[in-house]
């Protein structure tokens, strides 16, 4: 009994490595497993599910190959990806989970994010993550032509990049307030999240017991996922890119 979860691959055109790792990863590590859980930015940008890209037509099916062999898949929104329909979800045959959303994981309540709701010593962001959360923007993007979205999706992201580079490396890492404060209106003492791209365990208190805070990586040069057995702490693990495709 294994479930696994990843965070932050990111995949686009201009990386196809970091496509062929993860091609690689799913034979190995998601076929016949219990669930596989994908919590945000798997994709660099998602600008509507009529959006049917040879990237996004071969990454479905590879994930259709994942539910076949009886696995269960999970997927959360990310800051790059929130546009992620259920369309694109029935055609994986996935789950689109809520972002927080509280699982029983082998017995023990564990709380899923994807983490950027927890930085919140970023202002200017989370004021612009409320905005593009916002159902009434997503519809009315979703309705411009595909061209028009594929244009603003560029700019946005060289935007993102840009104001990125002259924050400080603390602004854009998680709250650690905002950690124990959400853990305990969630009553959970585990939490696994992506986002910062700081792959951890960190120990912490919530609800006056000691509690677990797990980070995945990003998937820049190593495949990183969280591995959950029965009656075990989960594990922080990684494979290099090479490893998974010689």
């Amino acid at each position: 009994m294994t479930t696994r979860f990843i965070a932050d691959l990111h995949l686009e055109e201009d990386r196809p490595d970091i496509t062929n790792a993860f091609l690689a990863f799913l034979p190995a590590y998601a076929h016949g497993i219990d669930a596989l859980y994908i919590l945000g930015d798997f994709f660099e940008a998602w600008i509507g599910d009529d959006e049917h890209t040879p990237l996004q037509e071969t990454i479905a099916e590879a994930l259709r190959a994942v539910t076949a062999s009886g696995t269960a898949l999970y997927l959360m929104h990310g800051n790059r990806d929130f546009l992620i329909g259920e369309d694109f979800c029935h055609r994986i045959g996935a789950t689109l989970l809520d972002d927080p959303s509280a699982i029983d994981l082998y017995g023990e309540p564990t709380l899923l994010m994807h983490g950027d709701s927890l930085c919140t010593a970023d202002v200017e962001y989370q004021k612009f993550r409320a905005g593009m959360r916002d159902p009434r923007w997503q519809q009315a993007f979703l309705q411009r032509p595909l061209t028009d979205r594929q244009t603003v999706a560029r700019q946005m992201r060289e935007l993102s990049q840009a104001k990125n580079q002259g924050k400080e490396q603390t602004i854009m890492d998680v709250t650690p307030e905002e950690v124990v404060k959400v853990m305990e209106e969630w009553g959970v003492q585990r939490l696994i999240h992506g986002h910062t791209h700081r792959p951890a365990v960190h120990e912490l208190i919530a609800s006056g017991q000691s509690a677990r805070r797990y980070v995945t990586g990003d998937w820049h040069e190593q495949a990183w996922y969280i591995e959950a057995r029965p009656g075990v702490e989960p594990a922080l693990l990684s494979i290099p890119f090479g490893q998974l495709t010689d």
